[in-house]
């Protein structure tokens, strides 16, 4: 059964929060969060891609990526992980970069919070999301997020059917 990301925007407190349920226990959804090759697999809406440059999963790590659009232009971004309670949560903070990692101060930093919970038919992603200020919220939402993250959230279904055969 296929699911569907529910959002929440809450423009008062800067915040966006998103559910997804998954039928696959969360070892397999956390690895898909956590793993490079996996998470370049379904991050990002089609036709683009993820290309990890660098995925540190770890407290005070980071993952450098570019997303890589059909035509081969490459908008990256860095996530810097905080906190990691394995296969439960983790927290981290993303900026949109240039290719050495530098961030671009022009555009809003994102603050994660991510949360996996056991379903009795699998798992349950919780995402929440909090911005500095509220014009950095409405800048990600006009920029097309939800629709962005709610089409790479389905494509996990994909990649986690593939991983449950195995």
């Amino acid at each position: 059964m296929k699911h569907q990301a529910n959002f929440t925007k809450d423009p008062a407190t800067s915040q966006l929060h998103v559910t997804r349920a998954y039928d696959a226990p969360v070892d397999k959804v956390w690895k898909a969060w956590t793993v490079r090759d996996i998470l370049d697999q379904w991050w990002g809406p089609k036709p683009w891609k993820a290309e990890t440059s660098i995925l540190e999963f770890k407290p005070g790590g980071r993952w450098h990526y570019a997303m890589v659009g059909p035509n081969g232009e490459r908008h990256w971004s860095l996530v810097q992980f905080k906190t990691i309670d394995p296969q439960r949560s983790f927290r981290a903070d993303s900026v949109f970069c240039d290719e050495s990692g530098t961030p671009n101060n022009s555009m809003p930093a994102m603050h994660w919070y991510v949360e996996f919970s056991t379903t009795p038919t699998g798992t349950m992603i919780n995402v929440t999301l909090n911005f500095d200020k509220d014009t950095d919220f409405k800048t990600i939402v006009e920029m097309g997020f939800e629709r962005g993250f709610s089409m790479g959230l389905s494509q996990l279904d994909e990649v986690l059917e593939e991983m449950l055969v195995v």
